[in-house]
C-alpha cells in the first residue's frame, strides 16, 4: 500500500489537497466517486469533473441532503444544473447529516480526511487528508459509499431538478453569490497555484 499525508495551510501548502484531487480526476479512466458534506468547489475543480464526464468517466457525487448550513446548502444547488447537463450523477444523503469527506478514483486511488470540497476547506481552513493507492482499500471504500447511496440517499433527476420553484433557484444563486463574495473579502485571489504534494499516479 502506498500512502501520502497531505495538509492545507496558508503558508507552503495552500493547494496540496486540492491539487491531489485535481490530478486524480484528470487521470481518471473510468470512475470517480466523491462524497462531501459541503460541496462548492472552484471553477478549476468543476471543469475537471465536467471534462472527466465528457471523456466517458462515470462521475458520482454523494452530497448533503439535509440542511445543516443553509448558505452552503443553497449555494451548492446552484451548481447542480451544469453537473446534471454533463451526465454527472448527484445523490443527496437523507438518512442523517452527512459528514464524509472521501473519494475513490478507478477503484485504486482514494482519499479520506477533514477537507470538504468547499471554499472554506480548500482555501482558508487548516485541513489534513490521507491519499492511498491500494486496490483493496479503495474497493472497500467504494462499497461503503455505494451502500450509503442505496440505503440512505436519493438520486437527483435532471427532469425533476428543472421543475424546481423560482424561489429555490433564486435562493441558490443568491447564496452562491454571497459565498463567492465572502471568499473575495477574505483575500483569496482565484487561480491555480502549484502544489507540493501529488497523488500516486496510475503507474505506481
Amino acid at each position: 500500500m502506498y500512502a501520502a499525508f497531505l495538509v492545507r495551510n496558508n503558508i507552503r501548502h495552500r493547494r496540496d489537497i486540492e491539487n491531489a484531487y485535481l490530478r486524480a480526476i484528470e487521470q481518471a479512466q473510468f470512475e470517480i466517486i466523491l462524497a462531501s458534506a459541503y460541496f462548492l468547489p472552484g471553477l478549476n475543480f468543476r471543469h475537471a469533473l465536467i471534462d472527466a464526464a465528457g471523456r466517458g468517466v462515470r462521475v458520482v457525487l454523494l452530497l448533503q441532503g439535509r440542511m445543516d448550513h443553509p448558505l452552503l446548502h443553497y449555494a451548492s444547488h446552484a451548481l447542480y444544473g451544469s453537473f446534471l447537463d454533463s451526465g454527472i450523477e448527484i445523490h443527496e444523503y437523507q438518512k442523517c447529516l452527512l459528514h464524509a469527506k472521501v473519494a475513490v478514483v478507478d477503484e485504486h486511488w482514494a482519499t479520506v480526511g477533514s477537507s470538504n470540497l468547499d471554499p472554506f476547506s480548500l482555501l482558508l481552513s487548516l485541513e489534513a487528508n490521507v491519499v492511498v493507492d491500494d486496490e483493496g482499500f479503495a474497493k472497500k471504500m467504494k462499497f461503503s459509499l455505494e451502500q450509503a447511496m442505496q440505503t440512505g440517499a436519493q438520486r437527483i433527476g435532471e427532469k425533476n431538478w428543472r421543475t424546481q420553484s423560482i424561489g429555490h433557484r433564486l435562493a441558490s444563486w443568491l447564496s452562491f453569490g454571497v459565498v463567492r463574495f465572502m471568499i473575495g473579502i477574505a483575500g483569496y485571489a482565484p487561480g491555480k497555484l502549484p502544489g507540493r504534494a501529488v497523488p500516486i499516479n496510475h503507474a505506481a
